[in-house]
């Protein structure tokens, strides 16, 4: 639309500043604004249209950014106090991809405390709350970006994914999203609570983008994709194009509990219509369980943060680690895309995610509470380093949306794209009512 000049940048620019104006005192999800930059940035993309300027795929188009990324000038405290001052002086290279694009950044958006969490709340900037439903939680840790997506105030944004802290939002708020495979977008200026997080540090963190169709989502990713010279667990390997992929030759594996939990009867009806729909456009579709191991693997993964595990133990699971990866990827190997449910239930209350009933559901207890992370098995498939993709579905009964998920083998996240792209019931969430 900016580049067949039905609408300015400066215009989108206006319309989207407008709108986080409207619902952010609802939603707490944009936790700085950067306006007079973004609205330079626009005048700057329309001087550069008038002149008849090369431009770049995102040419004018808005976004924002979660924030445990650097964006020059704006302050990072990542949720965490004691950064609430810190400013950075350039951008992450995922923030700078999307500049360079055209891309103009609105400002950066509400997350836990370093990140990492499964609701977004911290002492800095307070708790984000659920577009749909403004007493639900719209999960972590990307929630804010998640809730500004799906209320209209920007059209894309950036989150970070480790245990489905892009994934799970992306669920809770009913948009589309992708868990990139590892080593694909540049961690580059991405930072926890510990600092820089690295390939080896965090090898199942990945940036990745959300969006209200599954074409945004694919259209951010290829700009963001890529080496960088700087973060050198990303390969040079090139990014598969969803466009061509034949949905009718796909091989689909669905499955809709495992041993950890049973989804509620509304998150089954969608992964069955998902499964459906995708048997209508020509895919094999069959029930099949990936290999069991991968939640208590998990869970030792999780415990070896707490510094208590000695050295030649965190060996000894590394090594687990790699053995289920080869097993998972056996049984990936049959199959292009994985459907699943990507959490038991839709959007739950205001510390849901940690309740006695959600506890019990899920059977994911120990010491440290990490059963929080209450969910089906995203933590499985990070290990396995693969692209996970969510599709925007039909609103539930008890608020939100349940979705349907796609996982994909390392370097094939294009067929899970292509997959989700073939389902129907997208969903813009531009008339989201926040007064609730």
């Amino acid at each position: 639309m900016v580049r067949e000049r039905v609408i300015s940048c400066v215009e989108l620019v206006e319309a989207h500043l407008t709108r986080i104006e409207e619902v952010n005192g609802a939603l707490n999800a944009v936790v700085q604004v950067d306006a007079e930059r973004a609205l330079a940035s626009a005048r700057d993309g329309d001087a550069a249209l008038a002149r008849g300027d090369d431009t770049g795929p995102l040419h004018g188009v808005p976004f924002t950014a979660k924030d445990n990324f650097e964006a020059a000038g704006l302050p990072m405290a990542i949720g965490l106090p004691e950064r609430a001052e810190v400013v950075p002086v350039g951008d992450a290279t995922a923030v700078a991809r999307m500049r360079v694009a055209g891309a103009i950044l609105l400002g950066k958006t509400n997350c836990p405390p370093g990140g990492a969490g499964i609701e977004t709340v911290n002492e800095v900037y307070g708790r984000t709350n659920n577009p749909y439903d403004l007493t639900r939680t719209p999960g972590g840790s990307s929630g804010g970006e998640a809730a500004i997506v799906a209320a209209g105030g920007s059209p894309c944004g950036l989150g970070t994914d480790s245990g489905g802290s892009i994934r799970l939002p992306a669920h809770f708020c009913g948009l589309a999203t992708i868990k990139p495979t590892a080593g694909l977008v540049p961690l580059t200026g991405v930072l926890d609570e510990e600092g820089p997080i690295g390939t080896m540090a965090d090898p199942r963190t990945q940036v990745g983008p959300l969006a209200r169709f599954v074409e945004d989502v694919a259209l951010a990713l290829r700009v963001i994709a890529g080496p960088d010279g700087s973060d050198g667990g990303v390969a040079p390997v090139p990014l598969g194009d969803p466009g061509a992929v034949e949905v009718r030759v796909l091989r689909v594996a669905v499955y809709f509990a495992n041993e950890v939990t049973e989804p509620t009867p509304e998150t089954r009806a969608v992964v069955e219509s998902a499964a459906t729909e995708l048997r209508a456009a020509g895919a094999t579709v069959e029930e099949a369980l990936h290999p069991a191991g991968g939640h208590e693997l998990t869970r030792e993964v999780w415990r070896s943060y707490d510094g208590k595990m000695r050295t030649d133990e965190l060996y000894r699971l590394l090594r687990r680690w790699d053995a289920y990866r080869s097993e998972m990827l056996a049984f990936a190997r049959r199959y292009d895309v994985v459907l699943c449910p990507v959490f038991a239930c839709p959007a739950v209350p205001h510390g849901g995610t940690s309740s006695p009933e959600l506890k019990a559901r899920d059977q994911l207890h120990d010491a440290l509470q990490l059963d929080r992370v209450a969910v089906c098995d995203r933590p499985l498939w990070n290990l396995v380093g693969g692209a996970s993709d969510r599709r925007p579905a039909r609103r539930s009964p008890l608020a939100g949306r349940c979705r349907a998920r796609g996982c994909s083998p390392p370097r094939a996240g294009a067929r899970g794209l292509a997959a989700t792209r073939a389902l129907t019931g997208q969903a813009s969430c531009r008339n989201v009512d926040c007064r609730n």
